[in-house]
């Protein structure tokens, strides 16, 4: 099983905190972002881990535990892109996973054993962690809605919060066949378009086209790291009230 952390971006909403390192290897709860990330996985069964990196690529550390890829057009790349350069093709399966979240290992785990070709893991207590994090949830949340456990939408702004069932929580599973599908549908794309699309945008082009992408409902157990904001939210919570809805953490000897 094969898992590709997206880490290639500049983190620009972290201010001054990414200014000479990538965002993943901020701490949180007494342990980088990457190295909770690398726990969950490995807990899950994925016993190969490549890192895709970008900006600040002088300061990652000696490996350890993964393989280290570098997109030198990191500046003008989307997650996509970046996700392609860890040659997706050449694995069963693949997990991509955004570097600026941690999760729970049961997400990894439902995905691992998915037999889907394309499936997400979605959380349908989304609005628990987005109130906290947001004064208008529907600043920064999206579309998104599913049926007999198959995305319908994904992407889109509303002016609803009814409008949305649940969020992405930043991990999807491909198997070959399945980014052979996605590498079909980029392909229908101009050059420019292909390097800077997202993950959400995407997903929306595969539905468009037919694609099933299958839908895992989760129930919190994860965060992601938008914002410098977001981090000293997520320590103090972790600090003050463990077991909270979107708390990550676990017990690894369990």
């Amino acid at each position: 099983m094969h898992a590709v952390i997206l880490a290639a971006g500049a983190g620009s909403r972290m201010g001054t905190l990414t200014r000479r390192r990538p965002k993943a290897l901020l701490r949180l709860a007494g342990r980088r972002l990457l190295d909770w990330q690398l726990a969950a996985l490995a807990a899950a069964g994925v016993d190969a881990v490549k890192v895709v990196s970008g900006h600040a690529a002088a300061a990652w550390p000696a490996q350890n535990g993964f393989r280290l890829v570098h997109n030198v057009d990191w500046q003008n790349s989307g997650p996509i892109a970046s996700f392609a350069c860890a040659d997706p093709a050449a694995h069963d399966v693949s997990l991509l996973v955004y570097g600026d979240g941690v999760f729970h290992p049961d997400l990894a785990r439902a995905l691992v054993r998915s037999p889907a070709d394309i499936a997400i893991t979605v959380d349908r207590h989304w609005h628990a962690l987005w109130s906290r994090r947001f004064i208008d949830v529907l600043a920064d949340a999206e579309s998104l809605r599913r049926h007999d456990g198959r995305l319908c939408e994904i992407g889109a702004r509303v002016a609803d919060v009814a409008a949305i069932e649940a969020q992405f929580t930043g991990l999807v599973r491909f198997s070959r066949r399945g980014w052979q599908q996605a590498a079909a549908a980029l392909a229908t794309l101009a050059p420019e378009q292909r390097r800077r699309i997202d993950t959400t945008t995407l997903l929306a082009l595969l539905l468009q086209r037919g694609v099933e992408i299958a839908v895992i409902d989760v129930a919190g157990r994860w965060c992601e790291v938008d914002s410098a904001r977001d981090l000293a939210l997520y320590r103090l919570l972790a600090r003050r009230c463990p077991g909270w809805s979107h708390d990550w953490r676990w017990d690894a000897a369990a």
